[in-house]
């Protein structure tokens, strides 16, 4: 097998239709890269396997049979942990919602879900995406995972070193609360 980790949202689309990948590979393909190395980077707050793996087995049947969703149908995806989604805890990686689980789905992941997109997991983030990062809190910040010494910058610093480190193709949307997507990366530095 291939290996998915930096093939595009439309290579893993069209090797999908061709058959020479499903998205139960990619998922577990990207979900033992996460294990194997995310331990350093702490990227993710928090990986969700089992719900990666139902959705992507979903995926594949539905995509088997002939139907397709659109272009994010079974492409593995990660949310930074202040999407709020049904059942799966989001701490905007803060200490005051470690425990907080919420019973519905922010509209983005309502969106994701109905185009068959995959969720690995809960991406780290600033606390609140706010600020900057924070060394007391339960998660530490990610880290740049072409020089693990330095901090992506911004409150999408999880994201970014989720899909630089090849983790996901996809990261759900920036956040405008502290416009990190617009912040050039060079503001990265040394932790």
């Amino acid at each position: 097998m291939m290996d998915p980790a930096f093939l595009t949202i439309a290579e893993l689309g069209r090797l999908y239709d061709q058959r020479e990948l499903s998205p139960v590979q990619v998922t577990r393909a990207l979900l033992d890269r996460i294990a194997a190395h995310d331990g350093k980077l702490h990227s993710f707050i928090r990986v969700t396997p089992e719900v990666a793996l139902a959705e992507a087995q979903a995926a594949e049947r539905e995509l088997m049979s002939g139907r397709r969703r659109g272009p994010l149908h079974g492409i593995p995806y990660a949310l930074k942990d202040i999407v709020e989604t049904a059942g799966i805890p989001t701490t905007g990686h803060s200490k005051l919602c470690r425990d907080y689980v919420p019973t519905t789905d922010a509209h983005l992941v309502t969106l994701l879900k109905a185009s068959g997109a995959v969720l690995m997991g809960k991406l780290a983030t600033w606390e609140f995406a706010l600020g900057g990062p924070s060394w007391d809190l339960p998660w530490p910040p990610a880290r740049n995972p072409w020089n693990p010494d330095y901090l992506p910058g911004g409150s999408s610093s999880g994201a970014g070193a989720a899909v630089a480190a090849g983790f996901v193709p996809v990261r759900s949307a920036p956040t405008p609360a502290g416009r990190s997507a617009g912040r050039p990366r060079s503001a990265a530095s040394p932790g």
